[in-house]
């Protein structure tokens, strides 16, 4: 059942039917147990009003008139009977209505004693008294009324009917009113797939609209998905542009020195070993640009402190001539939300920078407030405001005295782009370079 809406009708569907039937059940077992008690305050009546009836002999002694004022009595087999019997358990009078009729299973009781109960099609009632004669001696009888519980039966079969009726009917409303509601809840989620057709048909580039609450998260992980991928189709392009523009000049000047007659063996094979490390490097520098761009941002949350001591250690090892001292301040539990290897490079270029210019001192902060905010300084000689822009510029450096492409910190600037972040430079307090690098994440 791959369907959500079918999911959560046939789940409420279920949940409907059983308090329905708990609720069914419920109701006719108090309805039952409802008219039971009307039937023993009935019957309990019918006693009284033979103790009424009762009149004494010329002895003082307890007797029943032949005619009583509940005519069913009178009727044989009526539905109504009634029995006295005496403190031995003996028969002491009956009604005409219950001649043919067995004594239904009795226990004789003391006065004021009383008790309720069904045998076989009867509903018996049975209660003691006591009978003081002329004499002053209590006798003492016991009363037993039964009635027929056809009519009760009757009753129960009129009410169950009834109560199944409406509950079935509620059912049915209940299950038309759900489906409207069900439609109506997950109207959002067909709206978003209506969306996401668009996107897929072009006619739109992204998800926008009022969205439920619940589905923000969603829309905004879609969004980011879909802006990603955008990403990665332009830098696709630009970095195919970027290569075919950056190959051309070398390979022209290789053309041309190729075929200048007066440029010697010797001559061609250092310009084209030069040429060559230089396409390499750009090709390189493509790539890594081409990798970068492809890499999804939707990617477990990195720990940030574990993968800057891994690179702290690294770099500690490369420039151990220059004893630096690095000084940690690294919130715990700060995250990146991304590849770990973009990290992992990002950090490294701009790290690497900070140990290759600075003279003695680095110092790392890692902040975990309204996002992650990533802090590298040195105590080098820095860089001045001026000539920032150019310093993020392919193959461009502050210091052209030092072999290298110039690459690196482009490279880490465009990870930080792609992955949302601004680069930010300034003036450390260590005296030298201060990076800082901010990423909004929610």
């Amino acid at each position: 059942m791959n369907s959500i809406h079918a999911r959560l009708l046939v789940a409420a569907t279920l949940v409907l039917a059983g308090f329905l039937l708990a609720a069914g059940v419920a109701l006719e077992q108090g309805f039952r147990a409802g008219l039971e008690d009307a039937l023993k305050d009935k019957l309990q009546s019918v006693i009284y009003g033979l103790l009424a009836a009762a009149d004494v002999d010329e002895k003082g002694r307890m007797v029943l008139p032949d005619t009583l004022a509940e005519p069913r009595f009178a009727s044989p087999d009526s539905g109504l009977y009634a029995w006295v019997l005496t403190e031995q358990g003996k028969l002491f009078w009956r009604s005409p209505s219950s001649l043919g009729k067995a004594l239904p299973d009795t226990v004789v009781m003391a006065p004021g004693e009383v008790s309720f109960s069904r045998s076989g099609d009867l509903f018996v009632f049975t209660q003691g008294i006591g009978w003081e004669d002329d004499k002053g001696n209590t006798r003492r009888y016991t009363y037993q009324v039964a009635e027929d519980g056809a009519a009760f039966e009757e009753q129960m079969r009129v009410f169950r009917v009834s109560l199944w009726s409406w509950l079935v009917g509620m059912a049915l409303v209940l299950l038309l009113i759900q489906g409207l509601i069900l439609r109506w809840g997950l109207r959002p989620l067909r709206a978003v797939e209506r969306d996401l057709e668009d996107i897929r048909e072009g006619l739109r580039s992204r998800l926008e609209g009022r969205y439920p609450r619940e589905l923000q998260g969603l829309v905004s992980s879609l969004n980011s998905l879909m802006e990603h991928s955008l990403a990665v189709q332009e830098r696709y392009r630009t970095s195919l542009d970027d290569l075919a523009h950056s190959l051309k000049t070398p390979m022209a000047y290789l053309k041309t020195v190729i075929q200048d007659p007066a440029v010697s063996c010797e001559q061609l094979r250092g310009i084209a070993d030069e040429q060559l490390q230089r396409l390499d490097h750009i090709v390189q520098h493509q790539l890594r640009r081409a990798a970068v761009s492809a890499r999804s941002t939707l990617v477990a949350p990195v720990a940030v402190a574990p993968v800057i001591d891994r690179l702290l250690t690294t770099l500690e090892k490369i420039y151990a001539e220059k004893h630096m001292q690095v000084e940690r301040q690294l919130a715990p539990g700060a995250t990146f939300r991304g590849d770990e290897s973009d990290f992992m490079e990002m950090l490294g270029n701009l790290m690497e920078n900070a140990f290759k210019y600075g003279s003695s001192q680095v110092r790392v902060t890692v902040e975990d407030r309204d996002g992650l905010r990533l802090t590298i300084e040195d105590d080098g000689p820095g860089i001045a405001p001026e000539i920032w822009p150019q310093v993020l510029r392919r193959g461009r450096r502050a210091d052209e005295a030092n072999t290298g492409q110039g690459i690196g910190l482009t490279v880490s600037r465009e990870i930080i782009r792609l992955y949302g972040g601004a680069l930010e430079a300034g003036r450390s307090a260590l005296g030298g370079l201060k990076l800082t690098v901010v990423f909004v994440q929610g």
